[in-house]
Parts: structure tokens; sequence; C-alpha cells
């Protein structure tokens, strides 16, 4: 038998769909993400089906992202927005709360959410505040 890939466990693309349409909710409606939210345009759209795309074929779905727009290059294509630790915490904690809401697995869930934390680390890009000792 074949290992599920992470898009066949979550259930395909309505909830991936879902995923990503609860992750942005959040991100518009809490006030503690606010530093994200302003980085993206007032209009979502274009952001949620970036989203869905690039989730469909990072979890082992179909390569929306890459037949729509190329090589993903994640990190390239942010560089222009300046992500930093807190930047990168909004981030999580609306990702964090999409797959409370979304993914009954436990165990998939916390397999996401750590795969979450090395893409959200990696993309970014500003220099850390230096601690005072």
């Amino acid at each position: 038998m074949t290992p599920q890939t992470h898009y066949e466990r979550l259930g395909g693309e309505a909830k991936i769909r879902q995923l990503v349409d609860r992750f942005y909710d959040h991100m518009d409606e809490l006030p503690e993400t606010w530093d994200i939210r302003k980085l993206h345009a007032e209009d979502l759209a274009g952001s949620r089906q970036k989203l869905y795309d690039f989730l469909t074929g990072w979890t082992g779905g179909p390569q929306l992202y890459v037949e729509k727009h190329g090589p993903v290059m994640l990190r390239r294509r942010h560089l222009h927005f300046p992500i930093g630790d807190a930047e990168r915490d909004q981030w999580m904690h609306c990702m964090k709360l999409a797959l409370d809401e979304v993914v009954d697995d436990a165990k998939l869930r916390a397999e996401l959410y750590q795969a979450f934390v090395k893409v959200a680390d990696h993309m970014r890009n500003q220099a850390h505040p230096q601690h005072s000792r």
C-alpha cells in the first residue's frame, strides 16, 4: 500500500480551501495580526488563491502553483515584504488557529504545524533584534 500524502490525509481540495479560508479570515479579523495583514492587498482573493495553489502542491496534491506561476521560490517571492520574528509569529498564529479548526487528525495537525514552522522560519528576511545582556 502506498503511503498517503498530506493532501490525501487532509481530505483534498475542499479541506485545503477551508484551511486557507480560515487562515485568511483570522488574519483579516484579529487585531494582533495587523502587521502581516497590512502587507497584503485590501482584497485577499488573490492571496487566498495563491496560498491554495501552493498548499495543494506542497501537501502532495496537484502542482497548481507551479503550473500557474513557475518554480515556487517561496522566500525569493517574499523578499520585498519585511518578515521578521513578529511577522513569522503572527503568520503562525493564524495558521495554528486554522489547523486547529480544520484538521481533525491530531497527528496530521502536528505534522503540518511543524512543517509550517520550518517554512515560516525560512521566510524571515529581517535581522533578529539584539537582546541586551
